[in-house]
């Protein structure tokens, strides 16, 4: 059979059910063989739309992300999309045609592109390997990894034998030393204060095998046993956001995030153990999250991620799951009439008490902080808008978050009823990906209602895409934060009195742009225009809906302020 067919096909058959792209001519082919295997093909209008919903696809459900594409300017059109995939350690798999001749119009380096970006690079190299190879890459990608394998034209258009292909390898857990575990429990047995902090490595459950039977460990679930043991208070990074939802004694965000308990709480911990964090200087808010005094502790099963960040007094190499299993039981052995363990859900224990339950219950959330509302007859406050809407949209519901000067504020407002639940594709911190990453979400959970966050720049940049959510019938609701600017810059350069014309803009009516596209489109200028969002959730939502919300911009949010003091 053609070698593109027998690639297409054997892909399938390791598990592509679903694949993004734009298709030309030299990937038609494969992508056709995708289809005829049993895979959905979602067309984007741009590549980098199609690698975004791939990456977003993949972080919602834990499996590697498929995208086909051109070559060439297919291919580079996708970049941005690779390196973001690349940097969240996502599973991804790239399908890109490549012309091999130097004097092609399409000619590009393949190889050089994926290093640039921090993407492993396969190739078929020849008939005879091609599915071989095709194999390898999609194995690679499942072991969370970004992979662009090329797929050469002249080696896709031969023919070759088909193979019958070997199912994924078994999953194993990478074991902690139970010296590193015991050391960690001992920290903890004298802690006062602990705090875990969870990141994008805590995101999954985990299937291994033993003696002949897979069992699954789900981080969460693990790392509250051991945060019980200990009495620990529970954070994530931005990126594990919802991980510990229905905790009492959760945290939500680590960071310039962090609302001002938690920040609080963090900073007045005396031990904390990082799980699959990178306690990056986001997470830690450039370590001033840290206290002096505290020990560090990190878990992760990358060693090199060990201290990349953050001094940390003790690393634990191994996975995070099986590591808080390991703790669990060695706090376990050590508790009893006299151990650590207090209460129910730990109370009594480190620093956990009732009077601080009730008070995370009352204060930890961004909505319940007082602010002064500085909207006006023609601009809503965003964290108004951020409030209102987060008590009209349903709470079964997936968020998306585009970059930019709004970002706190969908981000922190609007809650998520699980890690999956929320989408923030900021590795790379580029504007203009969030409305792909809230269709690839979507197309993952249609059970959910998506919600994507955006701010004017971002949509614009992104604009061709609304089509896509029209054409594929995603009740999606978009919300555009619109301060007709790029306002991180505004807010940055502004204090100096730096000329801003280069990043202010005329007003745009982005409801009607919407409306264009087959949208329901509505204009948000106070608390009063958001019972036309009432109207469409409560409705057959035929189409999706575009929230043009004139939010007010007086001064910059708290993250980026935060953030500012980094520079």
């Amino acid at each position: 059979m053609r070698v593109a067919d027998a690639v297409g096909s054997a892909i399938a058959e390791l598990g592509a059910d679903t694949v993004f792209g734009v298709a030309g001519s030299g990937n038609f082919h494969v992508t056709n063989a995708l289809i005829g295997r049993g895979a959905r093909f979602v067309a984007a209008r741009h590549e980098s739309g199609a690698a975004v919903m791939a990456d977003a696809w993949a972080r919602t459900t834990g499996r590697p992300g498929v995208v086909s594409v051109h070559q060439g300017p297919g291919l580079t059109n996708a970049m941005t999309g690779i390196a973001e995939a690349a940097k969240s350690r996502t599973p991804f798999l790239v399908l890109a045609a490549e012309a091999t001749q130097v004097r092609s119009n399409f000619y590009v380096d393949v190889a050089g592109l994926a290093a640039a970006v921090g993407a492993e690079h396969v190739r078929l190299h020849s008939s005879a390997s091609a599915q071989a190879d095709a194999c390898r890459a999609y194995r690679a990608a499942a072991g969370r990894r970004a992979v662009i394998l090329s797929l050469p034209l002249d080696v896709q258009a031969g023919e070759c034998e088909r193979l019958e292909v070997e199912p994924l390898p078994r999953t194993y857990p990478a074991a902690p030393a139970p010296s590193a575990v015991e050391a960690l429990a001992e920290l903890l047995r004298s802690a006062k204060r602990p705090v875990f902090i969870a990141g994008r490595g805590a995101r999954r459950c985990l299937t291994a095998t033993f003696a002949d039977s897979d069992i699954t460990f789900s981080s969460r679930v693990e790392i509250e046993r051991a945060a019980e043991e200990c009495g620990a208070l529970l954070a994530t990074s931005a990126a594990a956001k919802g991980l510990f939802r229905a905790s009492p004694w959760d945290l939500d965000v680590s960071g310039g995030f962090a609302s001002p308990l938690a920040a609080e709480l963090i900073l007045g911990a005396d031990v904390i153990v990082s799980w699959g964090c990178a306690l990056n200087m986001w997470t830690t808010r450039d370590s001033k999250l840290v206290n002096p005094d505290a020990v560090v502790v990190q878990v992760d099963d990358d060693p090199n991620a060990i201290g990349a960040h953050l001094h940390v007094e003790l690393g634990v190499v191994g996975d995070v799951a099986e590591t808080a299993r390991a703790l669990v039981t060695a706090l376990a052995d050590s508790s009893g009439p006299t151990g650590r363990r207090g209460g129910a859900d730990g109370v009594g224990t480190g620093y956990r008490s009732t009077q601080l339950r009730e008070r995370i219950a009352r204060e930890v959330r961004w909505r319940d902080v007082h602010y002064q509302d500085d909207g006006d007859s023609q601009h809503i406050d965003p964290r108004t808008l951020s409030r209102r809407l987060d008590d009209l949209l349903p709470a079964e519901r997936t968020v998306a978050v585009d970059s930019g000067n709004f970002m706190g504020y969908p981000s922190m407002y609007l809650s998520v009823p699980d890690e999956t639940a929320f989408c923030f594709t900021q590795a790379f911190q580029s504007v203009g990906l969030g409305l792909a990453s809230a269709i690839g979400a979507a197309v993952a959970r249609p059970d959910r209602l998506t919600v994507a966050a955006l701010g004017d720049g971002g949509t614009l940049m992104a604009a061709s895409e609304l089509e896509t959510v029209v054409r594929l019938g995603i009740p999606l609701v978009v919300v555009v934060y619109n301060d007709d600017a790029y306002g991180a810059e505004v807010h940055h350069f502004g204090p100096h009195a730096d000329p801003l014309d280069i990043v202010r803009f005329p007003p745009a009516d982005i409801a009607a742009i919407g409306r264009g596209y087959g949208f329901a489109g509505v204009t948000v200028r106070t608390d009063a225009d958001l019972a036309a969002v009432r109207q469409w959730l409560d409705g057959p939502r035929e189409r999706p809906l575009l929230i043009d919300a004139k939010i007010s911009s007086n001064r910059a949010s708290w993250w980026l302020e935060e953030a500012f003091r980094g520079h």
